[in-house]
């Protein structure tokens, strides 16, 4: 019997056509049309069932981007057949300002809050909104879905008393002090929650804020009273915490030495050969080192360095020697000596130590050095004798006894002459705080790493970690386990922290320029933003954090954020001055025109920082002289392993200074003096209330808009640091008549009123 093939029709576009009173006849006439092709004496054979159609669950948009799979182009050329699509989900419309549905911020009058808010919560709320941040405690967020953009701005200078003025009954305060003593807390409940803001309680000048925000909220920044310490305000909201490893909870739980260091999430190992963490000029100057001709190539410079050399009394003339290097460039290897993927890069390293006597009142003199190879040999150690007669050993610490010295017959010129015929163009030389060895040995070179610098201090400069502290964060490993003992052996083993910072180098090398910074202690905000931004489904998205495609974010900030953490942000864009912020701030929120650079509608997250309040205030410039004046000048020998002591003494555990408020990044620019002399401190406040409204005016619906001050006056608080510092330095070599300054119980209370004055700060929360 002959055999005909079927030919199936387009079912779902006959279904389509025909109506619901017609699909009965429909369906009669096309089985008369299929028997009149096959014929009714025919039997039929069974029909190859056909592929079903797939249906295509993505937008037309996309699918038409995406390349079609060979089977999906078979189909689409075969006739009677066609792809069936859902349509794409369309982004939801911004709600209404009136509806339900408007996202919100707001402080609830049933909260009970037990302290103040912190900065660190104010980065939670920016988390929460954005990334994956939990739940903030001290306001709600109502409808967080429907934020769309989070814009933040740091504004130094603002001040709660320019917003709210507190009752100045003296018998009023007088009881609250009392209670506050007797209760030993820190604060009163009505300090620590939002105050409201009134339009006809503000200056005429101020009076958009109380348009803009509801409350103004006091916010406290990390530190600590008891000690006098404030950290800074700038890394606090930059640097997001990294989440907590067991290891981490069990020690903080058993609070056994150091929590040991960690790999952030997401971290990739970038190895880093030597020459790169070589220190350029302004580093080594901003550390006191004394500097090597060889650093300058200009003549002019040579002979303005050798001048100041001779006037500060570190020339030849003096005794100090420079190493044999006649130019900069002489200690760069050529390629074809270097190995692929070396990371000595051609050069040989040396790492170095030494331990100091006292030989006057503020002179230290050295007594022994040691030289340690990349591969770990030791090159030199030897003892010294000073010339001078010595009127401390500092055992405790430096482990050099009387009888150690008596039979020792080298010199410090004996030691220099070594040194010229080690040291080469192509050494480079290891140490940890190495400029207070090399003022001792009175020698310049070149090539210098010092780990205090390439490992910074979690809470920024002045202050440097100490040797111990990072060998036991950073190597798992226990140094200068013989402090505060006497006789051989006793205090650090030079030989031993040589090689320490030898491995602390190694593992800098190996992980790269990031390792043991902030970066690795947290995570920069920019990059959390980046990597666990979430889009909701009221912004197109799937609520379902997508690392190939997170928030985008801009930094903008006086100087170059682009070497700092906005280095991190989409588009960091360095400005002179708080008008040339407010623009960088309105093209981040909109986008560029052209689309070029910024893209139209531009980013989800922003972070900006006004500077000009701050600087009328005082609180830039005076700061910045009193944080190198405290920097210099703070020797303190009182050991805890936490906190290096200046090149004074080198004290690889000795703390203490405190950090400084606002100490200027590096990426800073100087506030221009004409600025000072044209505007007054209100004319300031003015100008930045005109700045901030038309932000917030240029803000889409749903944007969630924060303002922040970091801090609060840091004067004082920076005068008694340094004082403080003064006092320590000098109360260890002199007696108590021949002091400069005294430090009693009044100037500790005195210090610990000015640093919570400068914790206090404000913020303000309102969502557009």
């Amino acid at each position: 019997m002959a055999t005909t093939d079927i030919e199936v029709p387009d079912v779902g576009s006959q279904l389509s056509d025909s109506g619901s009173s017609g699909k009965k006849r429909k369906h009669e006439e096309e089985e008369e049309d299929i028997a009149k092709q096959i014929g009714m004496d025919q039997t039929p054979s069974l029909p190859q069932q056909p592929e079903l159609p797939e249906f295509n669950l993505t937008s037309a948009s996309r699918s038409s981007q995406d390349k079609e799979s060979p089977r999906e182009n078979d189909r689409a050329s075969s006739p009677g057949w066609q792809t069936v699509e859902r349509p794409r989900k369309k982004t939801k419309r911004v709600p209404k300002a009136e509806s339900k549905n408007y996202p919100a911020i707001g402080f609830s009058h049933d909260a009970r809050l037990q302290t103040y808010v912190k900065l660190n919560d104010l980065q939670s709320l920016v988390l929460y909104i954005l990334a994956d941040g939990p739940s903030p405690q001290f306001v709600s967020v109502r409808h967080r879905p429907q934020i769309r953009k989070v814009v933040v701005l740091m504004v130094p200078g603002l001040e709660m008393d320019m917003f709210y003025k507190q009752r100045q009954d003296n018998r009023e305060m007088e009881d609250s002090r009392r209670d506050r003593d007797r209760r030993d807390r820190n604060y009163e409940p009505d300090d620590i929650y939002p105050k409201r803001l009134r339009p006809e309680k503000l200056s005429t000048s101020l009076q958009p804020w109380a348009d803009m925000f509801e409350h103004i909220w006091p916010v406290k920044t990390p530190g600590d009273d008891k000690f006098g310490r404030m950290h800074s305000p700038f890394h606090t909201m930059l640097t997001a915490p990294a989440p907590k490893t067991k290891e981490e909870k069990d020690w903080k739980k058993n609070r056994k030495g150091v929590a040991p260091a960690k790999e952030p999430q997401g971290w990739k190992n970038t190895r880093v050969p030597i020459p790169e963490f070589i220190h350029p000029t302004e580093v080594l100057l901003e550390n006191e080192y004394t500097l090597h001709p060889a650093i300058y190539a200009d003549e002019d410079d040579k002979a303005a360095l050798a001048e100041h050399r001779q006037s500060n009394g570190v020339s030849e003339d003096h005794g100090w020697v420079d190493t044999i290097v006649k130019s900069f460039e002489d200690g760069t290897a050529p390629e074809e000596e270097i190995e692929s993927g070396s990371i000595t890069a051609g050069r040989e390293v040396l790492a170095m130590d030494c331990e100091m006597c006292m030989t006057g009142e503020t002179e230290f003199s050295l007594t022994r050095i040691s030289l340690v190879s990349w591969d770990g040999t030791v090159v030199l150690d030897e003892l010294v004798k000073p010339a001078k007669p010595i009127t401390n050993y500092l055992t405790q610490y430096s482990g050099i006894t009387e009888q150690m010295l008596e039979p020792v017959t080298t010199t410090l010129q004996d030691i220099q002459k070594r040194l010229l015929e080690i040291l080469h163009p192509r050494t480079v030389l290891l140490g940890h705080s190495l400029n207070s060895d090399l003022n001792a040995i009175k020698i310049t070179h070149p090539y210098i790493i010092d780990t205090a610098v390439i490992y910074p201090h979690p809470r920024g400069p002045p202050l440097k970690s100490s040797l111990k502290w990072l060998a036991q964060k950073y190597l798992n490993r226990e140094v200068q386990k013989g402090h505060g003992t006497v006789g051989a052996g006793a205090g650090h083993d030079s030989v031993e922290d040589a090689r320490t910072v030898l491995d602390l180098v190694k593992q800098k090398c190996e992980k790269g320029k990031d390792w043991g910074t902030n970066e690795a202690q947290g995570e920069n905000i920019f990059k959390r933003v980046a990597r666990a931004g979430v889009k909701y489904k009221s912004q197109g998205g799937s609520a379902i954090p997508d690392p190939t495609s997170g928030k985008s974010s801009a930094m903008i900030d006086w100087g170059e954020p682009k070497k700092g953490p906005g280095a991190a942000a989409n588009f960091p864009i360095g400005c002179t001055s708080d008008e040339e912020i407010m623009d960088g701030v309105i093209r981040a929120v909109k986008g560029d025109a052209d689309g070029k650079e910024i893209p139209g509608g531009g980013v989800d997250f922003v972070w900006a920082r006004f500077r000009e309040l701050e600087a009328l205030k005082g609180w830039w410039n005076n700061n910045k002289a009193i944080a190198a004046e405290a920097a210099a000048k703070d020797a303190a020998v009182e050991a805890n392993g936490d906190v290096e002591m200046s090149s004074v003494s080198k004290g690889k555990e000795f703390p203490d200074s405190t950090e400084p408020a606002g100490v200027i990044p590096s990426n800073s620019l100087p506030v221009p003096e004409q600025l000072a002399a044209s505007k007054s401190v209100s004319d300031a406040a003015a100008d930045l209330t005109n700045r901030i409204t038309k932000i917030y005016e240029s803000l889409p619906p749903c944007t969630a808009f924060i303002v922040y001050s970091g801090s609060g006056d840091p004067r004082e608080m920076s005068r008694l640091q340094a004082m403080n510092a003064t006092f320590k330095r000098e109360f260890k070599i002199k007696k108590w008549d021949k002091l400069s300054v005294k430090w009693t119980d009044t100037e500790e209370q005195a210090l610990r009123q000015a640093v919570k004055v400068a914790r206090s700060g404000v913020g303000f929360i309102c969502v557009k």
